[in-house]
């Protein structure tokens, strides 16, 4: 009741509105109101192996479990929470992600064993750009949900690529030759990485960081993604 009663007090002075709807009727930590939540178009990946995101690295790497939460489509709700994250500032996005994929981890019986969380790094000039890696963000919220420890410098993005969106499967490979490189591999020796992102498309740029992230003696790569293109 008193919590009641303090939300409300801080809604009048502090109005703080679902993303979604509109509606007023959240806590000032919520992004979305728990209507919009469950409206979200969830893709079950998570639970149910040979999904289509595990699919789609098959015979380029090896995956141990592959998954994205949401289906991306145009004009929808999941995306203007990647449009919130990437090109307006909206951190509380990445986290809120982030923490839904750790829910889906930790129910979903297949994710087992994961040691470190990696962000598929940005090119520091775009992180620099944009203040911060949107992928490191809902890395953060997985870990809050999981306990399971972040690394971020690892891996490096030393190379600068202009946006992919237009371009097709084997130009969006060639264009991620040599993108990435291990700086640290004595932290991900013997280590299941869970390899982190936004949004899957085609898989290039994940298959790329994937691959010298497998290099390393003894890894075991698994990827997951709050959101899959259809």
């Amino acid at each position: 009741m008193m919590g009641s009663l303090i939300n409300a007090f801080l809604q009048l002075f502090y109005p703080h509105q679902c993303l979604g709807c509109g509606s007023d009727f959240l806590r000032l930590n919520q992004l979305l109101c728990s209507r919009c939540i469950h409206q979200l178009p969830e893709t079950g990946f998570f639970e149910k192996g040979e999904n289509p995101v595990e699919k789609a690295f098959y015979g380029r790497i090896r995956v141990e479990e592959a998954a994205a939460l949401y289906y991306f489509t145009k004009n929808s709700l999941v995306q203007e929470l990647m449009l919130q994250l990437k090109y307006k500032g909206n951190r509380d996005a990445g986290q809120f992600l982030g923490r839904m994929i750790g829910h889906a981890l930790k129910t979903s019986g297949r994710f087992t064993g994961i040691d470190l969380l990696v962000p598929l790094p940005l090119n520091p000039k775009k992180e620099f750009k944009r203040g911060y890696n949107q992928a490191a963000l809902i890395c953060m919220g997985i870990s809050e949900i999981c306990r399971i420890p972040i690394l971020n410098n690892a891996v490096v993005r030393k190379q600068f690529t202009e946006s992919q969106t237009s371009q097709n499967r084997i130009a969006r490979w060639l264009n991620m030759e040599g993108v990435f490189e291990v700086r640290d591999p004595e932290q991900l020796v013997n280590k299941h990485v869970l390899l982190v992102d936004d949004v899957i498309t085609t898989g290039a740029t994940l298959e790329a960081c994937g691959s010298y992230i497998l290099s390393v003696s003894g890894t075991r790569l698994s990827i997951a993604a709050a959101a899959y293109t259809i």
